[in-house]
Protein backbone atom coordinates (compact mmCIF):
# COMPACT_ATOMS: atom_id res chain seq x y z
CA UNK A 1 0.00 0.00 0.00
CA UNK A 2 3.05 2.46 0.80
CA UNK A 3 4.94 2.02 -3.03
CA UNK A 4 1.58 2.43 -4.36
CA UNK A 5 0.66 5.59 -2.31
CA UNK A 6 3.82 7.01 -3.05
CA UNK A 7 3.61 6.23 -6.96
CA UNK A 8 0.21 7.67 -6.95
CA UNK A 9 1.19 11.14 -5.07
CA UNK A 10 4.24 11.37 -7.88
CA UNK A 11 1.50 10.73 -10.30
CA UNK A 12 -0.86 13.89 -9.00
CA UNK A 13 1.84 16.03 -8.88
CA UNK A 14 3.18 15.55 -12.06
CA UNK A 15 0.25 15.51 -14.05
CA UNK A 16 -1.62 18.21 -11.79
CA UNK A 17 -4.10 15.82 -10.62
CA UNK A 18 -6.77 15.24 -7.87
CA UNK A 19 -8.90 12.27 -6.82
CA UNK A 20 -12.12 12.26 -5.71
CA UNK A 21 -14.06 9.68 -4.31
CA UNK A 22 -17.46 8.64 -3.28
CA UNK A 23 -18.34 7.30 -0.07
CA UNK A 24 -19.37 3.43 -1.43
CA UNK A 25 -15.96 2.67 -3.25
CA UNK A 26 -13.40 0.31 -1.37
CA UNK A 27 -11.84 1.72 1.20
CA UNK A 28 -8.49 1.42 0.04
CA UNK A 29 -9.70 3.77 -2.73
CA UNK A 30 -11.29 6.30 -0.02
CA UNK A 31 -8.26 6.28 1.68
CA UNK A 32 -6.00 7.86 -0.97
CA UNK A 33 -8.81 10.58 -2.06
CA UNK A 34 -7.70 14.01 -1.87
CA UNK A 35 -12.02 14.49 -1.40
CA UNK A 36 -14.45 11.89 -0.29
CA UNK A 37 -18.36 12.27 -0.48
CA UNK A 38 -21.54 12.02 -1.92
CA UNK A 39 -22.70 13.12 -5.11
CA UNK A 40 -23.52 16.76 -4.81
CA UNK A 41 -20.05 17.19 -2.53
CA UNK A 42 -18.44 15.90 -5.19
CA UNK A 43 -20.51 17.95 -8.33
CA UNK A 44 -19.40 20.83 -5.78
CA UNK A 45 -15.89 20.05 -5.14
CA UNK A 46 -15.38 19.41 -8.99
CA UNK A 47 -16.31 23.49 -9.81
CA UNK A 48 -13.53 24.16 -7.44
CA UNK A 49 -10.35 22.17 -7.79
CA UNK A 50 -7.24 24.13 -9.30
CA UNK A 51 -6.13 20.96 -11.16
CA UNK A 52 -5.93 19.65 -14.87
CA UNK A 53 -6.96 16.33 -14.35
CA UNK A 54 -10.01 14.89 -12.27
CA UNK A 55 -9.96 11.28 -11.35
CA UNK A 56 -13.52 10.55 -10.17
CA UNK A 57 -13.86 7.16 -8.21
CA UNK A 58 -17.32 6.51 -8.55
CA UNK A 59 -19.95 5.07 -11.66
CA UNK A 60 -19.98 6.92 -14.85
CA UNK A 61 -22.62 9.36 -14.04
CA UNK A 62 -20.62 10.99 -11.39
CA UNK A 63 -17.97 11.36 -14.23
CA UNK A 64 -20.18 12.96 -16.89
CA UNK A 65 -21.33 15.50 -13.81
CA UNK A 66 -17.28 16.28 -13.35
CA UNK A 67 -16.86 17.12 -16.79
CA UNK A 68 -20.18 19.03 -17.50
CA UNK A 69 -19.27 21.06 -14.82
CA UNK A 70 -15.42 21.18 -16.09
CA UNK A 71 -15.30 20.85 -19.97
CA UNK A 72 -12.10 22.38 -20.05
CA UNK A 73 -10.36 19.55 -17.57
CA UNK A 74 -9.95 16.16 -18.07
CA UNK A 75 -11.85 13.43 -16.10
CA UNK A 76 -10.84 9.75 -15.86
CA UNK A 77 -12.71 7.05 -14.16
CA UNK A 78 -10.76 4.30 -12.81
CA UNK A 79 -13.67 1.68 -14.18
CA UNK A 80 -15.34 2.86 -17.34
CA UNK A 81 -17.44 0.10 -17.06
CA UNK A 82 -18.47 1.01 -13.61
CA UNK A 83 -22.32 2.32 -14.23
CA UNK A 84 -25.47 2.92 -12.26
CA UNK A 85 -28.35 1.19 -13.57
CA UNK A 86 -30.77 3.53 -12.39
CA UNK A 87 -28.88 6.35 -13.96
CA UNK A 88 -30.67 4.82 -17.41
CA UNK A 89 -34.07 4.26 -15.99
CA UNK A 90 -36.51 7.32 -16.93
CA UNK A 91 -36.91 7.32 -21.01
CA UNK A 92 -37.15 10.39 -22.71
CA UNK A 93 -40.34 10.16 -24.76
CA UNK A 94 -41.97 9.88 -21.39
CA UNK A 95 -40.45 13.19 -20.71
CA UNK A 96 -42.04 14.67 -24.04
CA UNK A 97 -45.40 13.28 -22.78
CA UNK A 98 -45.59 14.03 -19.56
CA UNK A 99 -44.24 18.01 -20.62
CA UNK A 100 -47.27 18.12 -23.34
CA UNK A 101 -50.16 16.76 -20.09
CA UNK A 102 -48.49 19.59 -17.92
CA UNK A 103 -47.31 22.61 -19.86
CA UNK A 104 -46.37 23.94 -15.72
CA UNK A 105 -44.32 20.78 -15.23
CA UNK A 106 -40.78 21.09 -14.04
CA UNK A 107 -38.67 18.27 -14.87
CA UNK A 108 -36.43 17.11 -11.97
CA UNK A 109 -33.73 15.30 -12.60
CA UNK A 110 -31.65 13.32 -9.50
CA UNK A 111 -28.15 13.36 -10.09
CA UNK A 112 -28.08 9.85 -10.47
CA UNK A 113 -28.82 9.57 -14.17
CA UNK A 114 -26.75 9.95 -17.48
CA UNK A 115 -25.69 13.06 -19.21
CA UNK A 116 -28.65 12.54 -21.78
CA UNK A 117 -31.70 12.79 -19.34
CA UNK A 118 -30.02 15.82 -17.44
CA UNK A 119 -29.97 17.69 -21.05
CA UNK A 120 -33.71 17.31 -21.02
CA UNK A 121 -34.33 18.39 -17.87
CA UNK A 122 -34.78 21.71 -15.86
CA UNK A 123 -33.00 21.75 -12.55
CA UNK A 124 -30.82 18.73 -11.15
CA UNK A 125 -31.13 17.93 -7.53
CA UNK A 126 -29.62 14.70 -5.16
CA UNK A 127 -30.82 12.88 -2.19
CA UNK A 128 -29.34 15.76 0.20
CA UNK A 129 -31.05 18.87 -1.29
CA UNK A 130 -33.95 17.01 -3.44
CA UNK A 131 -36.62 18.51 -0.82
CA UNK A 132 -35.31 21.59 -0.69
CA UNK A 133 -35.12 22.59 -4.60
CA UNK A 134 -38.31 21.25 -5.15
CA UNK A 135 -40.08 23.59 -2.28
CA UNK A 136 -38.18 26.50 -3.79
CA UNK A 137 -39.08 25.49 -7.86
CA UNK A 138 -42.40 27.93 -9.03
CA UNK A 139 -43.80 24.94 -10.51
CA UNK A 140 -46.51 23.32 -9.00
CA UNK A 141 -46.33 19.87 -11.22
CA UNK A 142 -43.13 18.23 -10.79
CA UNK A 143 -41.69 15.04 -13.19
CA UNK A 144 -39.04 13.46 -10.69
CA UNK A 145 -36.91 11.17 -12.74
CA UNK A 146 -35.49 8.52 -12.24
CA UNK A 147 -35.96 7.43 -8.30
CA UNK A 148 -39.32 6.68 -7.53
CA UNK A 149 -38.22 6.19 -3.94
CA UNK A 150 -36.56 9.35 -3.45
CA UNK A 151 -39.47 10.87 -5.40
CA UNK A 152 -42.11 9.53 -3.10
CA UNK A 153 -39.92 10.59 -0.49
CA UNK A 154 -39.80 14.05 -1.86
CA UNK A 155 -43.49 14.07 -2.38
CA UNK A 156 -44.38 13.39 1.15
CA UNK A 157 -42.43 15.61 2.26
CA UNK A 158 -43.80 18.58 -0.08
CA UNK A 159 -47.34 17.69 0.00
CA UNK A 160 -48.08 21.48 -1.50
CA UNK A 161 -46.47 19.89 -5.01
CA UNK A 162 -47.83 17.77 -7.30
CA UNK A 163 -45.08 14.85 -7.78
CA UNK A 164 -45.26 12.90 -11.24
CA UNK A 165 -43.19 9.81 -10.28
CA UNK A 166 -40.87 7.80 -12.70
CA UNK A 167 -40.60 3.79 -13.10
CA UNK A 168 -36.94 3.79 -11.40
CA UNK A 169 -34.79 2.50 -8.74
CA UNK A 170 -31.23 1.97 -6.79
CA UNK A 171 -31.64 -1.70 -6.69
CA UNK A 172 -28.87 -1.81 -3.82
CA UNK A 173 -31.52 0.60 -1.47
CA UNK A 174 -34.85 -1.19 -3.01
CA UNK A 175 -33.46 -4.55 -1.83
CA UNK A 176 -33.55 -3.57 1.86
CA UNK A 177 -36.88 -4.50 2.57
CA UNK A 178 -39.54 -3.41 5.52
CA UNK A 179 -39.11 -6.90 7.04
CA UNK A 180 -35.29 -7.03 7.38
CA UNK A 181 -35.30 -3.52 8.92
CA UNK A 182 -37.82 -4.60 11.36
CA UNK A 183 -35.97 -7.43 12.27
CA UNK A 184 -33.13 -5.59 12.50
CA UNK A 185 -34.80 -2.90 14.89
CA UNK A 186 -35.88 -5.89 17.16
CA UNK A 187 -32.68 -7.55 17.70
CA UNK A 188 -31.08 -4.25 18.17
CA UNK A 189 -33.51 -1.95 19.60
CA UNK A 190 -31.12 0.19 21.32
CA UNK A 191 -29.72 1.12 18.13
CA UNK A 192 -30.87 3.88 16.06
CA UNK A 193 -32.04 3.20 12.37
CA UNK A 194 -30.63 5.65 9.49
CA UNK A 195 -31.82 4.81 6.71
CA UNK A 196 -31.06 6.68 3.08
CA UNK A 197 -34.50 8.20 0.81
CA UNK A 198 -33.68 6.17 -1.83
CA UNK A 199 -35.29 2.70 0.43
CA UNK A 200 -38.45 1.86 -0.34
CA UNK A 201 -41.43 4.31 1.85
CA UNK A 202 -41.70 1.47 3.86
CA UNK A 203 -38.12 1.33 4.92
CA UNK A 204 -38.32 4.91 5.37
CA UNK A 205 -41.52 4.89 7.68
CA UNK A 206 -39.58 2.84 9.85
CA UNK A 207 -36.36 5.18 10.55
CA UNK A 208 -35.10 7.04 13.18
CA UNK A 209 -33.21 9.60 10.67
CA UNK A 210 -33.62 9.62 6.86
CA UNK A 211 -31.15 11.68 4.86
CA UNK A 212 -28.28 11.04 2.05
CA UNK A 213 -24.99 9.28 2.54
CA UNK A 214 -23.72 12.96 4.03
CA UNK A 215 -26.56 13.55 6.18
CA UNK A 216 -26.51 9.56 7.53
CA UNK A 217 -22.43 10.51 8.67
CA UNK A 218 -23.43 13.85 10.15
CA UNK A 219 -26.38 12.37 12.08
CA UNK A 220 -24.19 9.50 13.34
CA UNK A 221 -21.44 11.96 14.32
CA UNK A 222 -23.91 14.19 16.33
CA UNK A 223 -25.98 11.69 18.05
CA UNK A 224 -25.40 10.98 21.93
CA UNK A 225 -25.93 7.45 20.61
CA UNK A 226 -23.34 4.64 20.29
CA UNK A 227 -25.04 2.43 18.23
CA UNK A 228 -26.85 2.22 14.58
CA UNK A 229 -28.30 0.24 11.98
CA UNK A 230 -27.57 1.66 8.61
CA UNK A 231 -29.84 1.02 5.29
CA UNK A 232 -27.71 2.12 2.84
CA UNK A 233 -24.46 0.55 0.90
CA UNK A 234 -21.84 -0.42 3.19
CA UNK A 235 -18.87 1.30 1.35
CA UNK A 236 -19.96 4.13 4.08
CA UNK A 237 -18.64 2.28 6.92
CA UNK A 238 -15.35 2.95 6.51
CA UNK A 239 -15.98 6.87 6.80
CA UNK A 240 -18.57 6.62 9.73
CA UNK A 241 -15.65 3.98 11.80
CA UNK A 242 -13.39 6.75 10.93
CA UNK A 243 -15.36 9.83 12.53
CA UNK A 244 -17.18 7.78 15.23
CA UNK A 245 -14.36 5.31 16.47
CA UNK A 246 -15.80 4.63 19.32
CA UNK A 247 -19.78 3.75 18.47
CA UNK A 248 -20.94 0.19 16.57
CA UNK A 249 -22.63 0.25 13.20
CA UNK A 250 -24.71 -2.52 11.73
CA UNK A 251 -26.17 -3.57 8.40
CA UNK A 252 -29.83 -4.07 8.09
CA UNK A 253 -29.32 -7.00 5.50
CA UNK A 254 -26.43 -8.48 3.93
CA UNK A 255 -27.35 -6.99 0.45
CA UNK A 256 -26.09 -3.82 1.01
CA UNK A 257 -23.43 -4.20 -1.76
CA UNK A 258 -23.43 -2.18 -5.04
CA UNK A 259 -21.20 -4.12 -7.70
CA UNK A 260 -20.55 -1.66 -10.00
CA UNK A 261 -19.05 0.44 -6.78
CA UNK A 262 -16.43 -1.86 -5.91
CA UNK A 263 -14.97 -2.06 -9.83
CA UNK A 264 -12.89 0.64 -8.56
CA UNK A 265 -9.81 -0.42 -7.14
CA UNK A 266 -6.50 1.48 -6.51
CA UNK A 267 -4.87 -0.55 -9.26
CA UNK A 268 -7.12 0.33 -11.71
CA UNK A 269 -6.82 4.00 -10.47
CA UNK A 270 -2.92 4.30 -10.11
CA UNK A 271 -3.11 2.62 -14.04
CA UNK A 272 -6.06 5.32 -15.29
CA UNK A 273 -4.27 8.11 -14.11
CA UNK A 274 -0.68 6.81 -15.42
CA UNK A 275 -2.19 6.20 -18.48
CA UNK A 276 -4.11 9.16 -18.63
CA UNK A 277 -6.95 6.81 -19.95
CA UNK A 278 -10.56 6.06 -19.17
CA UNK A 279 -11.30 9.58 -19.92
CA UNK A 280 -15.21 11.22 -19.70
CA UNK A 281 -15.56 12.07 -22.93
CA UNK A 282 -19.10 14.26 -24.39
CA UNK A 283 -19.82 16.42 -27.06
CA UNK A 284 -19.69 20.23 -26.77
CA UNK A 285 -23.30 19.81 -27.48
CA UNK A 286 -24.03 17.03 -24.90
CA UNK A 287 -22.24 19.41 -22.24
CA UNK A 288 -23.83 22.58 -22.79
CA UNK A 289 -27.08 20.52 -22.81
CA UNK A 290 -26.39 19.58 -19.54
CA UNK A 291 -24.78 22.13 -17.93
CA UNK A 292 -27.60 24.25 -17.25
CA UNK A 293 -29.89 21.80 -14.68
CA UNK A 294 -26.66 21.15 -12.58
CA UNK A 295 -25.45 24.84 -12.50
CA UNK A 296 -29.43 25.20 -11.31
CA UNK A 297 -28.85 22.65 -8.89
CA UNK A 298 -25.55 24.22 -7.04
CA UNK A 299 -26.61 27.69 -7.36
CA UNK A 300 -30.59 26.39 -5.53
CA UNK A 301 -28.72 24.25 -2.98
CA UNK A 302 -27.04 26.77 -1.63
Amino acid sequence: MDTRREKLEALKKEKNAVIMAHYYVPDEVQEIADYIGDSYYLSDMATKVDASVIVLCGVRFMGESAKILNPGKKVLLPDLHADCPMAHMAAIEKIEEVRKEYPDVAVVCYVNSTAELKSHSDVCVTSSNAVKIVKELPNHDIFFIPDEHLGTYVAEQVPEKHIILNDGFCHVHAAIRPEAAKAAKEARPQAKLLVHPECRSEVVALADYVGSTAGIIKYAEASKNTEFLVATELGVFAELKKRCPNKKFYAVGNTQICPNMKKVTLDKLIEALENEENEVLLSEQEISDAHAPLLRMLELAK
